[in-house]
This record gives C-alpha cells, sequence and structure tokens, in this order.
C-alpha cells in the first residue's frame, strides 16, 4: 500500500467516544438519583468507497478507520494484497465519514462482478442452495501454530488492561494480537466484533506481521464470519471469550485452525485443534 492519508482526529481511541450526563439510580434503603458525567462508545456510518464506487456502510467506531478499511478488504476478499490499496483516504461528510480506497483494476472488476451477481435479490437473500452457497466463501487452509494452555490463560488475564474503550464505557468488542507466550502485541477495539477483528487485521496487514507467530484472541463469541476472516488472511488461531458456533467449529476443521472458546480465568475449551499443532 503506496500512501495512507487520514484525519488525526479519528485515528486515537479517544475520538470514539464522547461524555454526557446520566441518571444514576441506586437503593439501599430508598431509591435516589444522581446526576453523573458518563462516557458512552461513538457508533457512526461508516462507507467503503473503491475507486469511486460504494461498496459497504457499517456502523463503526470512528477510530482506526484506515486498519477497518484494509482490513475488511483483505478479510472479505476484495483485495489479496496489501499492495493492491494504492491509496486510502477519510473522509467526513455530512451523515458520517466515508473510507476512500484506490484499488488494483483487477481487483476492482472482480468487485463489480460481484455486485452484479447479487443484484436484484429479494426476500432474506440466503434461501435456497444457490444463495447458502454464494454466502460461504470457500475457506482456505491455514498453518496452525503450537499453542499451550498457559499462553491462551496469560493473553486471556492481560486483555482488560489493553482495552481502554471498553473500561471507559463497557460497550465494545477487542480484538488482540498476542504472540505465542501469550503476551498482547497490540489491540483493536471497535462497537462491532466482525470490526473490531478487522481493524486488526488492517493493523497487521500494514505492519506486515508474520502471522505464524501468533494467535488472535477476541471478547465476543467466535462465529463462523470470525473463524473465517481470520482463515482468509493467513491467521491460524482464534481463542474467543465465548462459544464458537457449529458452523465455526466446522469451518475451523475444514481450515486446520486452532479454535478455542469460552475462555475465562483458569478454564477454556479447545473446539478444534489440528493435529499438527498440539499445545
Amino acid at each position: 500500500m503506496s500512501e495512507v492519508r487520514e484525519c488525526d482526529a479519528r485515528t486515537q481511541p479517544a475520538a470514539a467516544l464522547t461524555r454526557q450526563p446520566v441518571e444514576v439510580h441506586s437503593s439501599a434503603a430508598y431509591w435516589r438519583a444522581t446526576v453523573q458525567e458518563d462516557a458512552l462508545a461513538l457508533e457512526v456510518p461508516v462507507a467503503m468507497v473503491y475507486n469511486g464506487i460504494s461498496h459497504a456502510v457499517m456502523m463503526a467506531s470512528p477510530s482506526y478507520l484506515e486498519d477497518l478499511a484494509l482490513g475488511f478488504s483483505l478479510s472479505e476478499g476484495i483485495l489479496t494484497h496489501p499492495h493492491e490499496c494504492y491509496d486510502l483516504e477519510l473522509h467526513e461528510e455530512a451523515q458520517g465519514l466515508a473510507v476512500h480506497l484506490s484499488i488494483a483494476s483487477q481487483r476492482l472488476a472482480e468487485l463489480k462482478q460481484r455486485r452484479r451477481s447479487t443484484t436484484g435479490r429479494t426476500g432474506c437473500g440466503l434461501c435456497g442452495t444457490e444463495a447458502l452457497e454464494q454466502a460461504i466463501r470457500p475457506i482456505p487452509t491455514v498453518s496452525a501454530p503450537h499453542l499451550d494452555d498457559t499462553a491462551i490463560q496469560h493473553a486471556l488475564c492481560t486483555l482488560d488492561d489493553h482495552q481502554p474503550l471498553k473500561e471507559a464505557t463497557g460497550a465494545v468488542h477487542g480484538a488482540a494480537w498476542c504472540d505465542l507466550q501469550g503476551r498482547i502485541q497490540r489491540v483493536r477495539e471497535d462497537v462491532g466484533r466482525h470490526n473490531a477483528l478487522d481493524k486488526l487485521i488492517g493493523s497487521l496487514a500494514r505492519d506486515d506481521v508474520p502471522l505464524q507467530e501468533g494467535f488472535v484472541l477476541v471478547s465476543s463469541r467466535a462465529s463462523y464470519e470470525m473463524v473465517h476472516k481470520c482463515a482468509s488472511v493467513g491467521i491460524g488461531a482464534l481463542v474467543a471469550v465465548s462459544a464458537a458456533t457449529a458452523l465455526a467449529v466446522e469451518q475451523a476443521q475444514a481450515a486446520g485452525l486452532l479454535l478455542a472458546g469460552f475462555a475465562r480465568p483458569g478454564r477454556h475449551v479447545i473446539y478444534h485443534r489440528p493435529v499438527t499443532a498440539k499445545g
């Protein structure tokens, strides 16, 4: 990726929250109300615009949006490599924010073809075998790392220390990149769990981090999409604080991805561990 231009005020976690007075109602012997200032997580419409064509709009926390745009583009298969994004600009608009990406012509042609294939669908959009096959893209195989229980637990026990937005608002998810000893290297936060993971993926891609040397820890459940996003960029292990879905487990098995969930202090569940990735 040759150039990233961004609005500085929108790249820091502090820009993703606001403060306002609220009534706090509490009871000991009787109910009483006090007015206090509370921190609220912001969520704003963010448009992904490729070579002038608006492709998707999502509700997101307005921080690290350059990471979100790149991570979304990679995890959704719009780009196959960060170098296919030539330029990235963040624009503030009347109704929200827009990330304008300049991408390779071949990637744009494929994106246009994908958009044409989904035009005209009605109803739920996923009814029937044909729609289901289009919804669940083939998942690539990955190489799962050797990950032991102590690494998972160490990362889990330090996750909150790396989530300033969660501490301030209590309303966001986190996605952490951890080394194989469980030391957290970086975290991205967002009101949406998919967005938090995409922000992390974008950050890792921009810095060309070796993905075989760590794993992802997320503060949410492990859904099919979370597994697929990890595998699509070559991440071989995903640990979730909450449960995994059945489809997530199936996809982890198909990809050879190490999948753990219900990660709590002193306990976690391994849903799938490839035979080559013994802990």
